[in-house]
């Protein structure tokens, strides 16, 4: 008999996190990683979780991810929505607890692109009269 999986994207910056809930004890594996190892920062373990917290349900689902693009900021931000995206599958009446949280936005800030006649997207050579 199949398990039943919840399946949801995230995205944050350039990062996107293909996440998968299935009922279990509270593991959280990103990229055949644990949590503690693939980030190395509490912080960023915390932002993961923090749509779990929100809920009650850290004991109750496994995280399965993939993550791909980006830093290690954007691909915790991005867990973070895909984990949030789906607990809105399994319950809909986790939606008001995880929008007040702000955990169900994507984060729409990415890098500027580079114009020409610049140095970077906005940062161009000194000016002088003569």
């Amino acid at each position: 008999m199949a398990k039943v999986t919840y399946d949801a994207t995230g995205r944050r910056k350039s990062s996107v996190a293909r996440v998968r809930l299935v009922p279990g004890e509270g593991n959280i594996t990103i990229n055949d990683r644990e949590l503690g190892k693939y980030f190395g920062l509490k912080t960023l373990e915390l932002i993961v979780r923090q749509p779990m917290e929100a809920t009650e349900t850290l004991d109750k689902y496994d995280v399965l991810a993939n993550v791909d693009g980006g830093g290690i900021s954007g691909q915790a931000g991005a867990v973070r929505h895909g984990i949030a995206r789906a607990l809105l599958k399994i319950d809909m009446e986790f939606r008001p607890v995880l929008k007040k949280a702000g955990l169900l936005t994507r984060d729409p800030r990415e890098k500027e692109r580079r114009k020409y006649g610049l140095k970077k997207a906005r940062k161009a050579s000194q000016y002088s009269k003569r």
